[in-house]
Parts: C-alpha cells; sequence; structure tokens
C-alpha cells in the first residue's frame, strides 16, 4: 500500500448533502460546489502526513496507523481517530463516521460515510510540479 503522491478530486458523489449532514457551515457547502481539494500524502512505513489544501485553507494531518490522533475538519471541528490498515486500505472509523482510502489504478478513491449520508471522491495523482 503506497499512498505518496499528490491528488485532486475529479470526481464526487453528494458532496454537499454529505457536507450538510455532518453539520458543516452552510457556506462551506457552498464553496464546496466551486472548491475541488489538493491532497499531498506523506507515508513512511506506518507514519502519515496528509496535507489537504483549498483555496480557503490548508490542513495538516499526521498519525500513525494503529494509533489514536486528533484530527481538524476543514471548519475547525476536533475529533479522535484511530486509522488502520486493512487489505491495503486506510480506513479511518469513530462511533458515528467512516473513511475508507484506497488506491485503484492510478486513482486514490475515497468513501466517507455518516449516518444516511455517504459520499464518494474519485482523485487523480498530479505531478508535482501542479501542486
Amino acid at each position: 500500500m503506497d499512498f505518496n503522491g499528490t491528488w485532486k478530486v475529479y470526481s464526487e458523489e453528494n458532496p454537499e448533502e454529505f457536507l450538510k449532514v455532518i453539520g458543516a457551515p452552510e457556506m462551506m457547502v457552498k464553496m464546496r460546489k466551486e472548491m475541488k481539494p489538493v491532497i499531498a500524502i506523506e507515508q513512511n512505513g506506518k507514519d502519515f502526513t496528509v496535507t489537504i489544501k483549498t483555496p480557503v485553507c490548508t490542513r495538516v494531518h499526521s498519525f500513525t496507523i494503529g494509533k489514536e490522533t486528533e484530527f481538524t475538519t476543514m471548519d475547525g471541528r476536533k475529533f479522535k481517530c484511530t486509522v488502520r490498515e486493512e487489505n491495503g486500505k486506510l480506513i479511518s472509523e469513530t462511533e458515528k463516521f467512516t473513511s475508507v482510502r484506497e488506491i485503484q489504478g492510478d486513482d486514490m478513491v475515497e468513501v466517507s460515510s455518516l449516518k444516511s449520508a455517504e459520499t464518494c471522491c474519485k482523485n487523480e495523482g498530479i505531478s508535482e510540479f501542479l501542486k
């Protein structure tokens, strides 16, 4: 499992509905229609640094597979989660929320779910000079 690289969202299913269910501010829901985040992942064995960049803000999360870590959402809310690796997938799970990232061919696919809402983001790898 090698997630190293820089990824840009090119396809999404239900992002606005999902953001509303998780309680994102209305302004963020509206802006999300126009913005596609760029995600840079640096992986060193079980240690990861994930940088999510949008024109509005940048969030950096560092975690180690199997260790509880505090994450911050794009709108500033904090939550604790343990990321695990299972069959080449990165799975982040809390009592209410699940996110599964995996490499499918040249794409990184992330499926996130909470309650009755689910979103799927497909990300294509981009060249270093485009970051």
